[in-house]
C-alpha cells in the first residue's frame, strides 16, 4: 500500500479532478477576464481586438479610482471592526452568563441573504418613517439626514449594515479558537496573579495571532470585492457616493453594454486584491515565517 502512495502517478490521479474543478471555475475565467479586458465588446456581438486600451482608460478613470476608494475605505473600516468582534469573543469566551444565547443572537445576520439585509436597512435609514431618525428626532434633533440620499454620509450608512452581517462570521471564529486554548495555560496564569486583562493580551491573544492574520486577510479581500448589499441599496448612489470596484464593473458590463471595460476593471480588481493580500501578508509575516 506504501509502495502504491509513494507512486508520484497515483498521487496525481488523485489530485487531478480538484486541479481540473479549480481550473475550470477559477484560473479559466480569470484569464477569460483579462482577455476581454482587451476587446471592445458589448458582450453579444462581434469582439473587436483594442489592445491595453480599456486598462489604459481605466488608469485614467477617476470614477474608477473613486470607487476604488470607497473599496478601500470599507476594507479599513471592516479591519478595525476586527477588534470589536474580538473584544466581543473574549467576553463570550470567559464563561460570563447568558453566553450561549449571545452567540446564536449575533449569528442570526449570517442566516439572512444580503438582498433581505438590504431591504431591512433601507426601512431603518428611511428619513420619514424610518426607526432611525424616530429615535433621533426622539432625542431632540430636529433635521435628522436622508442617510440613504446624503453623499456626504450614505457611505458611512452603509458601512454599519456590512460589518453588522459580517458580526458573527468572526465573532464565531474567534471564539472558536479562544476555546481550542487549553485551559490549564489560563489557569496557571491566574495562579501568578495575572489579572482578565492581562492573560487576554500578553497570552490569549498571542496564541490566536494566526487566526487575527488570517481574518485580516479575509476582511480586506471581502471588503475589496464587497458588491450585493451596496447594489441593492443605493446602486453605487446618489451621484456615485457609494459606488465600490465591483458594483462600478457591474454597471460597465451590464448597464452600459461595455463588455469589454468592464472586463477591465474586474482583472484590475483582481490585481489589486492580490497586491494588497500579498502587502499584508508581507506586515503580519512574523520573524520566524521571514526567516523560513
Amino acid at each position: 500500500m506504501n509502495k502504491v502512495m509513494s507512486n508520484k502517478w497515483v498521487i496525481t490521479l488523485y489530485v487531478l479532478p480538484a486541479l481540473l474543478l479549480i481550473a475550470i471555475l477559477v484560473f479559466i475565467p480569470l484569464i477569460l477576464t483579462g482577455y476581454y479586458g482587451l476587446m471592445d465588446w458589448d458582450g453579444v456581438g462581434e469582439m473587436y481586438f483594442i489592445g491595453l486600451e480599456n486598462y489604459v482608460t481605466a488608469l485614467q478613470d477617476m470614477k474608477f479610482w473613486d470607487s476604488a476608494w470607497h473599496s478601500f475605505l470599507l476594507a479599513i473600516f471592516s479591519t478595525l471592526s476586527l477588534a470589536i468582534y474580538l473584544a466581543i469573543s473574549l467576553i463570550l469566551a470567559s464563561k460570563i452568563r447568558g453566553a450561549n444565547l449571545l452567540r446564536k443572537i449575533y449569528l442570526i445576520p449570517m442566516l439572512l441573504s444580503s438582498v433581505a439585509i438590504a431591504q431591512l436597512w433601507i426601512k431603518v435609514f428611511n428619513p420619514t418613517n424610518g426607526m432611525l431618525n424616530h429615535i433621533l428626532i426622539a432625542l431632540g434633533v430636529e433635521n435628522p439626514p436622508a442617510w440613504l440620499a446624503d453623499t456626504s454620509i450614505v457611505l458611512f450608512a452603509i458601512f454599519v449594515p456590512i460589518l453588522w452581517q459580517y458580526a458573527g462570521f468572526y465573532i464565531l471564529i474567534y471564539y472558536a479558537a479562544l476555546k481550542n486554548i487549553p485551559e490549564s495555560i489560563i489557569e496557571a496564569a491566574r495562579i501568578d496573579g495575572a489579572s482578565p486583562l492581562q492573560i487576554a493580551y500578553r497570552i490569549k491573544l498571542p496564541l490566536i495571532m494566526g487566526v487575527i492574520k488570517v481574518t485580516i486577510v479575509l476582511a480586506v479581500v471581502g471588503s475589496l470585492k464587497y458588491f450585493d448589499l451596496i447594489y441593492v441599496m443605493t446602486g453605487g448612489g446618489p451621484n456615485g457616493a457609494s459606488e465600490v470596484m465591483a458594483s462600478y464593473m457591474y454597471k460597465l458590463a451590464f448597464s452600459s453594454k461595455d463588455f469589454g471595460y468592464g472586463s477591465a476593471i474586474g482583472f484590475l480588481l483582481l490585481v489589486i486584491t492580490l497586491i494588497v493580500t500579498v502587502i499584508i501578508r508581507k506586515v503580519t509575516a512574523s520573524k520566524e515565517e521571514i526567516q523560513y
